[in-house]
């Protein structure tokens, strides 16, 4: 909820920050992301800034968050629920080994295919699996298999935020013990804090208790350590324990 309105620099692709001064934010951007963002990685983001969802994307900053993370603790078996055009998806797969590997999952194959082609000119196709529809189903069949438990090193989720904690209850199993789970937005436009009658935006205040509702479940789940980052809209970092 930036003070600068829906006119600011705060509705341009990409611009998620929670910092309060747009001049900030920029800096950080031209100091430390823009220089050393990867080619493909700029060129999806401009091509995503043309997509009236852009505002979906994940911004700039906090890819190269998790392409750095994912460097760190040597991922190589990841998962993403909630692709888009593929903005995170290409930051991922330009961190894993060649032989790692990203189960992708989005309702609409149509935006992935946005990106697709940036993706396989980049030489990094062949390390993501797509799979168009619900991640739900997906999920439970992988439990009822049993051989994927505790097979992912790190996961992913950007995607529909009325289902995140059914989606952490299935993925706690997926994820191996000491690998981790980002979810997505989970400081919501800043609307965690807005009193109650604060002039939301209908889908903001749509699923604004479904965060908090979230953000409660994670705080007291004793299966895993958690860091909430004022990242991008929040991401919230799950580093399973037990």
């Amino acid at each position: 909820m930036a003070s600068n309105g829906e006119n600011g620099r705060h509705q341009q692709v990409g611009h998620k920050s929670l910092l309060q001064s747009d001049a900030l934010y920029q800096y950080i951007l031209e100091t430390s992301v823009y220089p050393r963002e990867p080619e493909p990685m700029k060129e999806l983001r401009e091509i995503t800034a043309k997509h009236p969802w852009n505002l979906m994307t994940t911004s700039a900053d906090e890819g190269q968050f998790l392409n750095m993370l994912l460097k760190l603790i040597n991922a190589k078996n990841t998962m993403e629920i909630g692709v888009f055009t593929g903005y995170s998806l290409l930051a991922t797969a330009m961190a894993l080994p060649d032989d790692g590997k990203i189960l992708a999952m989005d309702i609409n194959r149509d935006n992935y295919e946005i990106g697709l082609p940036v993706i396989e000119k980049a030489g990094l196709a062949h390390k993501i699996e797509f799979r168009e529809g619900p991640a739900l189903p997906v999920l439970d069949q992988m439990i009822e298999d049993g051989k994927y438990h505790g097979s992912y090193d790190f996961i992913f989720v950007d995607a529909d935020k009325d289902t995140y904690l059914n989606y952490h209850k299935r993925l706690i199993d997926l994820v191996k013990v000491g690998g981790l789970i980002g979810y997505d937005n989970t400081l919501w436009n800043g609307s965690v804090v807005a009193p109650p009658d604060a002039p939301l935006r209908k889908y903001v205040r749509y699923y604004r208790d479904f965060v908090l509702e979230l953000n409660k479940a994670l705080a007291a789940d004793p299966r895993i350590e958690i860091c909430q980052l004022p990242v991008g809209d929040g991401i919230t970092l799950c580093r399973r324990i037990s």
